[in-house]
């Protein structure tokens, strides 16, 4: 469906849970965390309804978020009735990788094409600080094996803070060298208000720089078309790196996507705080043309863009939102 500024939405993240095994920094916050209780997050069979409609105003390509996707039972079947509805194209996750050694096979065989995996740091210490878990080893094992079973090629995503993280760029850059992973270096975004932004914030112009200081030379690749990434290949590398750089180069005026929260919150902007409550509009309904109507609504109301340069208060953390 072609919005209010004539963008073309086809592109629904949807979270099927808030829940997760890590605690990262710019996700949560560091007080003991309350779930939300089984009954306010969307079933299944809502789910699929939604996804039903959603095809019916141009949505052709769903994203599976969090919270941790792979800690919610029946995820599996779920993405296998998913591929089935008509319209749907492509099907991708996006995970801390913890449980993904375990899971890859049978995403695959269900008809995920792709995933995403959130990883920060490669040394264990680093690990440990910024998701407050022991578990890289079972996060580089599960993007092994999702490479092993073809759910590639693996985008492996990097939030660059100052002075955590910033001098593992090169040795994430030269993961590309051997492998076909898509590195994404993100910009730091203050959903966590207990962090500063402005310290923690490397910009993507900054880090070409580096790159470049450093003799790496970056050939942007010509199709960066309905992606948040420009991507660029490096001489003699497999894989590619991109750069998602929502605070200083947004690409607001090419957004295609819509959020949906495991709360059933239509979110049009991830960077806004306007949500649109489709369980509580819809109660005991969710009849198809209902929801079809719901959805064109919010399509209509989707922003120009984001509010970042005025600090706005987010009044999600990451994990509620969907990552």
């Amino acid at each position: 469906m072609i919005d209010a500024l004539g963008r073309n939405i086809d592109y629904l993240r949807i979270s099927v849970t808030d829940r997760c095994n890590f605690r990262c920094l710019y996700c949560m916050p560091h007080k003991q965390v309350q779930w939300l209780p089984d009954q306010k997050i969307l079933s299944y069979s809502e789910l699929l309804q939604i996804i039903r409609a959603a095809t019916e105003v141009g949505i052709s390509k769903v994203r599976i978020t969090g919270g941790e996707p792979l800690m919610r039972g029946g995820l599996i079947q779920f993405i296998q009735t998913m591929r089935n509805i008509e319209g749907i194209k492509e099907v991708c996750m996006t995970t801390n990788g913890s449980l993904l050694k375990s899971y890859a096979l049978k995403l695959k065989n269900s008809g995920l094409d792709r995933v995403n995996v959130s990883l920060d740091t490669l040394d264990r210490q680093k690990f440990f600080h910024i998701c407050r878990q022991d578990r890289l080893e079972q996060v580089l094992d599960g993007i092994a094996e999702a490479e092993r079973v073809g759910l590639g090629p693996v985008k492996i995503n990097m939030v660059v803070m100052r002075g955590i993280n910033y001098s593992e760029i090169l040795d994430f850059v030269n993961l590309t060298l051997a492998k076909p992973y898509q590195i994404r270096f993100i910009e730091y975004m203050p959903f966590n208000q207990s962090l500063s932004s402005n310290r923690l914030l490397v910009t993507s112009q900054e880090i070409k720089r580096m790159l470049e200081s450093e003799g790496i030379r970056l050939i942007p690749e010509m199709d960066n078309s309905g992606g948040a990434a420009r991507n660029y290949k490096i001489p003699g590398a497999i894989g590619t790196v991109g750069f998602i750089s929502p605070v200083t180069n947004h690409f607001c005026a090419q957004c295609n996507r819509i959020r949906l929260t495991a709360d059933g919150k239509v979110k049009p902007c991830l960077l806004s705080n306007e949500e649109y409550d489709m369980k509580e509009s819809l109660i005991d309904k969710f009849d198809l043309k209902d929801i079809t109507g719901f959805l064109k609504d919010v399509i209509l109301q989707k922003p120009i863009g984001h509010n970042l340069e005025n600090k706005p208060i987010f009044e999600r953390s990451m994990f509620k939102i969907g990552g």
